[in-house]
């Protein structure tokens, strides 16, 4: 005769069985992937710097690499384009039916790498972080043509390299995503760059010989940037 195991003893079978399960996989640390990040920075000019510089903008490239399987501690790296001064000046050839535009940019690149430190994870994550690397302050000018087709000539006024150091913090919002998760970024940032020499709008004469004469300044060169952006995950997000 055929014994019939009761409802109950099954259901109370595979309650055991799942359990453990959930409970393991609730205490296993969720991994996380890295990460790749677009920004647009406003910069001031702090210190000696605010003497000849105010304000300034541009774009930052980023991404950062878990040191850690809880993603709490990440490797990061960033390269920014900073425009601080523009000037333009019109000239003309053969009575001005033929035009062109000599346009001069003051610029500083920076590249850096450091750790990260992400305080909490999950939808909000505040974060704080430092590196190092190279700050190149750049002078140059281009011609171009009143057509809009860009320009043609272009050269290096003046340029210095200088070794700089960077720490700072902010927070990011997860907007959407799953295993390629969307944040908005919002941070600021101190960038310590010691003594630098470089150009600002007037410091490139012409004079009537042809001649050009710089006339570079030298002081401290630190800023504060401050950051709106978009980090987009990658890697094993889960």
């Amino acid at each position: 005769m055929e014994r019939r195991v009761p409802r109950s003893t099954i259901v109370i079978v595979v309650s055991a069985l799942l359990v453990p399960s959930g409970d393991a996989e609730a205490q296993r640390p969720r991994s996380v992937g890295g990460s790749f990040d677009v920004s647009f920075i406003a910069a001031d000019a702090v210190g000696e710097l605010g003497s000849f510089v105010e304000q300034g903008l541009g774009l930052e490239l980023g991404g950062g690499a878990p040191m850690a399987a809880d993603g709490h501690l990440r490797l990061r790296g960033d390269l920014g384009f900073l425009v601080y001064g523009i000037e333009r000046l019109r000239y003309c050839s053969f009575g001005c039916r033929v035009g062109s535009e000599l346009t001069t940019t003051n610029a500083i690149v920076y590249g850096q790498i450091g750790p990260e430190l992400v305080l909490l994870r999950g939808d909000v994550q505040p974060y704080v972080h430092a590196g190092a690397g190279l700050s190149y302050f750049v002078t140059s000018s281009s011609l171009d043509d009143h057509d809009g087709y860009g320009s043609y000539l272009e050269t290096t006024n003046y340029s210095d390299v200088v070794l700089g150091f960077t720490y700072g913090g902010g927070v990011r919002f997860r907007m959407g995503g799953g295993r390629r998760p969307v944040f908005l970024d919002l941070g600021v940032e101190r960038h310590d760059n010691g003594e630098a020499e470089y150009l600002t709008a007037g410091d490139i004469v012409d004079h009537d010989d042809g001649s050009v004469t710089v006339y570079p300044n030298r002081s401290d060169a630190d800023l504060v940037t401050f950051k709106l952006g978009v980090s987009i995950g990658v890697g094993g997000w889960r």
